[in-house]
């Protein structure tokens, strides 16, 4: 049985053109449609640029966050989001390359997942080994959200006193203690030059 609704935090992000769009125009696009596809209202950040994670592994990416309420299982939720990474013509060659398209699933609600143990340790990971492994199942909240910037500032934008549950920071505290440097490079794209709403709620 499914869980009550729980609010599900997803980043966005896209560095390379495609199918006649702009990785600005692709992040707008992706957030209408998460919206139209969960049947669900949702709030969605401003757009930011920020340079490529690891730096110098591409051009400058577009970022985005939104928050909706959830109440189907979590793996639908994944499979929700990897269907419209699909239809951008996501691909998964190598870890952390330039794409077209990535929506994250970074938490859901207050859930651990699968235990607080794995959690542990895909969090405890040294940066080395994280830049060429992957899990094989979903960890919840993302292991590594505390540590990027690029994920936290549009997440402040729609969720800014989301508690992570096993650190219980929430997303201001995690993101005022990222180096203000890191945080400098994340700079806001104007709404004019995209012709869209950013920070907007859309049902």
């Amino acid at each position: 049985m499914d869980k009550p609704a729980a609010t599900a935090l997803i980043a966005l992000g896209a560095n390379l053109p495609g199918d006649g769009r702009s990785p600005e125009a692709a992040v707008a696009a992706a957030i209408m449609a998460l919206a139209a596809r969960s049947d669900r209202p949702l709030r969605a950040s401003r757009l930011y640029r920020t340079p490529a994670f690891p730096a110098g592994s591409g051009p400058d990416f577009v970022n985005a966050a939104v928050a909706l309420d959830w109440d189907g299982t979590p793996e639908a939720l994944l499979a929700l989001l990897h269907g419209i990474e699909a239809d951008f013509g996501r691909t998964r060659n190598a870890r952390w390359e330039a794409r077209m398209m990535d929506l994250d699933l970074i938490a859901l609600g207050a859930r651990v997942l699968p235990d607080a143990a794995t959690h542990a340790r895909w969090a405890a990971l040294p940066p080395e080994r994280a830049a060429v492994e992957a899990p094989g199942e979903l960890i919840l909240p993302h292991p590594r959200l505390a540590e990027r910037s690029f994920v936290l500032v549009p997440l402040a934008d729609v969720a800014p006193d989301w508690r992570h549950p096993v650190t219980g920071r929430d997303v201001r505290r995690m993101l005022a203690d990222r180096p203000a440097a890191e945080r400098a490079e994340i700079r806001p794209i104007e709404a004019a030059r995209m012709g869209e709403t950013p920070a907007s709620s859309l049902s």
